[in-house]
């Protein structure tokens, strides 16, 4: 049976690469025998005139064939992406400048631009009047469908003479690599429990000058400014008191991306190949986007604690688009260590803290139990997890939702925001 099928393997890549080698076409061999036949036929019924017919159509086939190897010369080929990276769901528009000269006007030439896995789009086309063509410049739209660098190309033209009797199959340039970053959905703003969860663009501390309610008094110190003494604190401590003006800080939020080998399949330690660890990854970026929004600077981190991609500050959409960059190549490999996430916490009170991880299980849920006491707004977020693992996590106080590749992440996140455990996942 194996005996069987290598042949049969053989011969389909064969087929391409022998049509693409055979200079005919199908009018072309219809020539070829039509001549083959006339001259045949002269020599049997002695019409001397059909010689001429298959002489004329031997030379024409001939004049074609030289005409493409010859006289048309091809360059090199360019391509520009806009924009230059491609999120999945989302289209990018590819340029192709590419230089090919002929000189017997009239050729016909069908380009392709090879596209990978994991790329879709209608990287063909028709180019007539080749011959006459100096510089080619072609656009076409791409969709990305999986996370990773890709590339697109080489770009291979097959030219027609213009009697259409031979071809000529050409690659030019060499593939270009493209990155598709992982989707970024719009998640839902943080509304419940605004002072808790930090609410919209909220600080942690009160802006400076906005008043003598947010000045703390300290004790006069040389060197201070008499503009600054507080008379009616002076006058309760019975000492110079002075303005002390509090800071700005803007609050942190974490997020935890779990790249443990053993929480995912195989597959996940090849970009765009897990479905289950595409849809923890979009779940990643788009969190970090909300809360980013929200007015939190973000940090992205795995379970053993090392930061994945840059920081994020608060409202900076760049550098989100930058974090998806960083998260276009990044795969499971990592140990597993969820179980010791809140010492990473432990003595500090956080913000918010997403944590996205796989195959949860019931001792895990009690693990990261102590976490919930360090940050104001615990989200577990959980793909391939029993249902019994997710309602042991609730009920220590995550906010739980569950992740499918073919889910609904916003209102899984909706749902998890809102202290429920979700089912509609991404």
């Amino acid at each position: 049976m194996t005996g069987s099928s290598r042949p049969a393997h053989r011969r389909h890549r064969l087929g391409p690469a022998l049509r693409r080698a055979w200079p005919l076409t199908a009018r072309g061999c219809g020539a070829l025998l039509i001549a083959v036949a006339a001259i045949v036929c002269a020599h049997a019924f002695g019409v001397v005139e059909l010689v001429y017919v298959g002489v004329l159509l031997i030379a024409a086939v001939a004049l074609g064939w030289v005409s493409l190897w010859f006289v048309h010369r091809y360059g090199d080929v360019s391509r520009s992406f806009s924009p230059d990276v491609a999120a999945v769901g989302s289209e990018s528009v590819v340029t192709v400048h590419a230089t090919a000269r002929g000189g017997v006007s009239g050729a016909i030439a069908r380009w392709t631009d090879m596209l990978p896995n994991g790329v879709e789009g209608d990287a063909s086309g028709i180019l007539t009047g080749a011959a006459a063509l100096d510089r080619i410049r072609l656009t076409y739209r791409i969709r990305g469908t999986r996370r990773g660098i890709r590339d697109v190309g080489p770009f291979a033209l097959v030219v027609t003479d213009p009697f259409g009797f031979t071809r000529r199959s050409v690659r030019m340039g060499r593939a270009e690599p493209i990155t598709v970053a992982p989707a970024t959905v719009m998640l839902p703003p943080l509304t419940e429990y605004p002072g808790e969860a930090g609410g919209s663009l909220h600080t942690a501390t009160h802006q400076l000058g906005e008043g003598a309610d947010n000045l703390i008094p300290r004790a006069y110190a040389p060197g201070d400014s008499m503009r600054r003494i507080n008379w009616r604190a002076s006058a309760h401590h019975d000492e110079l008191m002075v303005r002390q003006e509090e800071q700005e800080s803007t609050p942190e939020a974490t997020v935890v991306l779990d790249r443990a080998a053993s929480r995912w399949a195989p597959a996940a330690s090849r970009p765009g190949e897990d479905p289950a660890f595409e849809a923890a990854v979009t779940a990643a970026i788009s969190a970090v986007a909300r809360l980013a929004r929200e007015g939190y600077d973000v940090t992205v981190i795995d379970s053993e604690g090392h930061p994945v991609g840059v920081p994020v500050p608060a409202g900076d959409s760049v550098a989100v688009e930058q974090l998806a960059l960083d998260l276009a190549t990044i795969v499971a490999g990592s140990d597993d260590r969820l179980a010791a996430l809140p010492r990473l916490f432990a003595g500090t009170v956080a913000g918010p803290v997403v944590v996205v991880s796989a195959r949860v299980t019931t001792a895990d849920a009690d693990a990261l139990a102590p976490l919930v006491a360090h940050s104001a707004l615990p989200v577990l977020l959980a793909a391939e997890s029993s249902e019994q693992a997710l309602a042991r996590a609730s009920a220590a106080g995550w906010r739980a939702g569950v992740l499918t590749p073919d889910g609904d992440l916003t209102e899984s996140w909706r749902a998890a925001t809102e202290r429920g455990t979700a089912r509609a996942a991404y």
